[in-house]
């Protein structure tokens, strides 16, 4: 399907079009040609689909939503996110929204009624209410949250009548926006009859409509990755598993998640299955801020474009972008203008290279994986698909490994040599990706 076989490119509209931290809903502010203005230069990146971040009205950060039917104020309007998506299909970019379905904002309608009429409203029974409690904010009721934080309201998905209003505003988003897919914030929270409920809305319109969920825990999702429910989940597993083998120096560890969740091995988790992987996104330090050796930027994007899976890449994250959680999110998603495009040209010449060479391997895309070599500071794998066999070798390390795969030629994708895989000398800190011929 057209998501295996994309680079992903994550926007967080509100950071990304410097708003406003908090939503006075007053006028409107019109930014988000900020984000059009960009497609250029990504469509040349090699990017195949963009992922946005909430959109919709909300009084803060995005997933405090209080309108599912109106683009965020501070960003635009409905008809200029129409016009936006539109530009990016024209440039052949799928767009995939984020789906907020756990949870909304204080200020959504349904709750305001609940807080004026309590018991006199049938919208009670859109959330977890308790009458004989009260809330952080004094309301004379207490309601259920999202992991202790009392701004955001717990939806009770149960409820047919908010299973409806939901399943509406989804129809509205594609019929009206025309989008390509969902990405569905803390789907480890979402009962699978909903990923199921959603799939057959989408499946009314949109035939090749991408679902993925948000799981932030080394759970086992993979009876989720299924025709009926998700086509993908976020790989926080290899997102965690990668920075911390690069900074301890030692690839046993990255190695043994890739072997646990993509081998061949009867025990393996998500065989055949593609997860969405990243090296940073908005809710995690940068990678090049978490990185130790920054030598190892290069590879670190390398690895993310080989292992199975779909890469995606973090606005900015491509020019080397620093960013730490300091006091807050905030600095993990800074207004474009504020990025230095120039800062690290070498990363994005090297991300165009390597969305390249995967937009042009099925191996890359589709293909199986098995471990080759294996040493703390060096390995190799190799993918494979329908007769195509592509081996990635990857040196973290000052030193300079020769590393043995089998006994063949092949091209080396990033460069264009002819080499001997089975006598693969690596310079340090650095890989190389070849096709056997």
């Amino acid at each position: 399907m057209w998501f295996d076989e994309s680079t992903f490119y994550q926007i967080y509209p509100l950071g990304f079009c410097g708003a406003e931290r908090e939503n006075d809903f007053k006028e409107v502010r019109h930014r988000l040609y900020k984000i059009e203005e960009e497609i250029p230069r990504l469509k040349e990146l090699g990017v195949g689909a963009v992922l946005f971040n909430p959109l919709f009205e909300s009084v803060r950060h995005g997933y405090d939503t209080v309108d599912f039917y109106r683009v965020d104020r501070r960003l635009g309007t409905n008809e200029e996110l129409k016009h936006l998506v539109n530009a990016f299909h024209a440039a052949g970019i799928r767009v995939v929204l984020d789906g907020v379905f756990n949870h909304v904002g204080r200020e959504f309608a349904p709750f305001n009624e609940v807080r004026e009429k309590r018991e006199g409203t049938d919208y009670r029974f859109w959330f977890y209410l308790n009458f004989y409690g009260n809330s952080p904010y004094n309301d004379g009721f207490d309601y259920q949250n999202w992991e202790g934080h009392p701004e955001l309201v717990k939806l009770r998905l149960e409820n047919a009548d908010l299973q409806n209003y939901l399943m509406d505003a989804v129809r509205f988003w594609i019929r009206e926006f025309d989008i390509d897919g969902l990405r569905l914030d803390v789907s480890y929270l979402l009962p699978p009859w909903f990923f199921e409920l959603l799939r057959r809305t989408a499946r009314e319109l949109k035939g090749d409509f991408f679902l993925v969920g948000e799981v932030i825990h080394c759970t086992n999702f993979a009876q989720h990755l299924c025709p009926e429910r998700l086509n993908s989940i976020t790989n926080y597993e290899c997102f965690k598993g990668m920075l911390s083998a690069f900074n301890s120096e030692n690839l046993f560890e990255i190695e043994h998640s890739l072997t646990r969740l993509f081998s061949s091995e009867p025990w393996a988790l998500y065989t055949g299955k593609r997860m969405l992987n990243f090296v940073d996104n908005h809710d995690v330090v940068r990678a090049y801020t978490a990185l130790k050796e920054k030598r190892n930027l290069l590879n670190l994007y390398t690895l993310l474009f080989t292992m199975p899976g779909i890469p995606c890449v973090y606005y900015g994250s491509e020019f080397g972008q620093e960013g730490n959680k300091g006091d807050g999110d905030i600095h993990l998603r800074p207004c474009i203008d504020e990025v230095d495009k120039t800062a690290h040209p070498e990363l994005a010449a090297h991300i165009k290279k390597l969305a390249a060479i995967r937009k042009g391997s099925r191996a890359l895309q589709y293909g199986s994986y098995r471990k080759a070599t294996l040493s703390n500071k060096y390995f190799s794998f190799v993918r494979e698909w329908e007769g195509e066999r592509v081996i990635v070798a990857i040196n973290i390390s000052d030193g300079d490994p020769t590393v043995r795969v089998e006994e063949a030629e092949g091209t080396d994708l990033l460069t264009g040599q002819i080499r001997n895989l089975n006598d693969l000398y690596l310079p340090p800190f650095s890989a190389g990706i070849y096709r056997k011929n």
